[in-house]
């Protein structure tokens, strides 16, 4: 049986409040409608049993804490501040996110704010689902997740850990996540790197035969 998507896993302590005024979230809608408009992350009838799919985030200058799209807002063409939540603390060991927000942070909370935690280079994060990609991924020679290591967990925050001291992932900007369907994750110093090296493994795919996104 498919896993749910969007389901949290981790222990949440939210504060449903507005983001505060400094956050500035125009850039991250903007790399966001592009991943929507290019099928890595929306909401579709024949994928997922039409729940929503994908998320994105974005580290507050200078600090530890990020911004994160809402669980299930997939669906939404354009979000505004109050389907983002800002995450103020990650701790993985104890399977715990602090957030505020008008909405609850994305149920990938914990990897994203693991990659920040291991990658201090890294500001920008996108979880695209790419049929595409995730099935070549050996033929791209991207680096993987355990297939039984379930997304949003604390066991995949060590995952990412150890992809990263035993892979290229951290160098290339991109893995994938065999036990996630479609899971694959794209990091950078800024918003534009990581969304270009999403569409460059896309068209390798697609050279390979892959069948496009719908």
């Amino acid at each position: 049986m498919q896993e749910q998507e969007g389901v949290i896993k981790f222990q949440l302590f939210y504060q449903a409040a507005p983001l505060p005024a400094n956050i500035d979230i125009t850039e991250l809608n903007a790399w966001r409608t592009l991943c929507v408009q290019t099928g890595m992350l929306g909401q579709h009838p024949e994928r997922y049993d039409n729940y929503g799919f994908g998320n994105i985030s974005q580290r507050v200058a200078g600090g530890v804490h990020f911004i994160i799209s809402g669980t299930q807002t997939g669906g939404k063409l354009q979000l505004s501040a109050a389907d983002y939540a800002l995450v103020t603390a990650c701790q993985p060991e104890l399977n715990r996110i602090s957030a505020q927000g008008v909405t609850k942070p994305s149920s990938e909370a914990m990897t994203h704010g693991q990659l920040y935690q291991l990658l201090p280079q890294v500001n920008f994060i996108i979880h695209a689902h790419c049929p595409a990609i995730w099935q070549h991924a050996d033929a791209l020679a991207l680096a993987q997740t355990a297939a039984q290591v379930p997304y949003g967990t604390v066991a995949m925050a060590e995952e990412v850990s150890r992809l990263f001291q035993q892979s290229e992932a951290a160098a290339q900007g991109i893995f994938t996540m065999a036990g996630h369907e479609d899971g694959v994750v794209t990091f950078g110093k800024n918003a534009e790197t990581s969304f270009q090296i999403l569409m460059r493994y896309y068209a390798a795919a697609l050279a390979l035969g892959a069948t496009p996104n719908r």
